[in-house]
């Protein structure tokens, strides 16, 4: 009997909370024994000893923050829905793209700034099958969540949830704040057990957290990146400035907390997750 990818995207969506307690456990783990075994009876042995343990805590529970805020940040944001009745104002991609059948094309007639031609001349338009409705650029239909996502990433079981338009820059700064975090947790630690734990899982984060930042860098996303591989240039790459933009905003205030100013929400269309500008001549003579 051949296996049904299906039925395990069904399966993910029953671990729920049980990946939220995992991961709150690793976290309670970490804080037992940097702040519990390590670092708070330190703070009773006087001297530069005190002084060390309390910038050691300090920075610990600094990130901590930060690192509980990015995740709940990633669990509990919409990574983008595609809006009742949007239409497409023209076909900007080939990646994932299924062409209308004759029903369809019929139905879709009068919706002609929703189809464009492609570049082999052929009518094509985005449209998922499974919602049944169009889909904007860079959208993809997650099986986990059973719904189209707006610049799909990748489903995530650590969050429980997608990371898409909404939620990706949450989601690289909850990797960002794991890595200093364990990092400092392995870094100062004495007890071996921990330290091993601690040093492969900040390692493993490391190496995710460079994909992504390379990604960010080229302004594509891990389906796209798989998606893009045999064409000669990626309409969406602007430059890493601007690419770096389209995820973490204008404003560097914002740049390492996970939200957006209302001011880059109300002039960038992008963080919306609709809006995508290409790339042009002009912009290739600058990279």
């Amino acid at each position: 009997m051949a296996w049904n990818v299906f039925r395990f995207c069904t399966a993910l969506r029953g671990l729920g909370s049980i990946m939220i307690l995992i991961v709150l456990s690793i976290v309670g783990v970490t804080y037992y024994a940097v702040v519990l075994c390590n670092y708070g009876p330190a703070l009773l042995a006087g001297g530069a000893s005190t002084l060390a343990a309390l910038a050691v805590l300090l920075l610990f529970h600094l990130l901590l923050v930060m690192l509980l805020w990015s995740y709940f940040s990633v669990v509990f944001t919409d990574p983008g829905s595609v809006p009742p009745n949007w239409n497409l104002d023209f076909d900007e991609e080939r990646g994932e793209t299924a062409p209308l059948s004759s029903s369809d094309f019929s139905s879709q007639m009068n919706l002609q700034q929703s189809m464009a031609l492609s570049d082999t001349g052929n009518l094509r338009a985005r449209y998922c099958r499974k919602c049944n409705q169009l889909k904007p650029p860079r959208c993809h239909h997650c099986s986990v969540c059973g719904r189209c996502v707006l610049k799909m990433d990748h489903h995530c079981v650590w969050v429980v949830n997608c990371v898409g338009a909404l939620n990706y820059k949450y989601f690289l700064l909850f990797l960002f704040y794991t890595f200093l975090e364990t990092t400092l947790s392995y870094s100062t630690c004495n007890h071996i057990s921990h330290l091993c734990v601690e040093s492969g899982l900040s390692l493993s984060v490391l190496g995710f957290m460079i994909m992504h930042f390379s990604l960010v860098s080229a302004n594509t996303t891990t389906i796209e990146a798989y998606e893009k591989k045999t064409a000669p240039r990626w309409m969406y790459d602007l430059g890493r400035k601007r690419n770096f933009a389209q995820v973490f905003g204008n404003d560097r205030r914002y740049w390492f907390i996970p939200v957006y100013s209302d001011e880059d929400l109300r002039r960038m269309p992008v963080l919306q997750g609709l809006d995508y500008p290409v790339r042009t001549d002009l912009d290739e003579q600058e990279l």
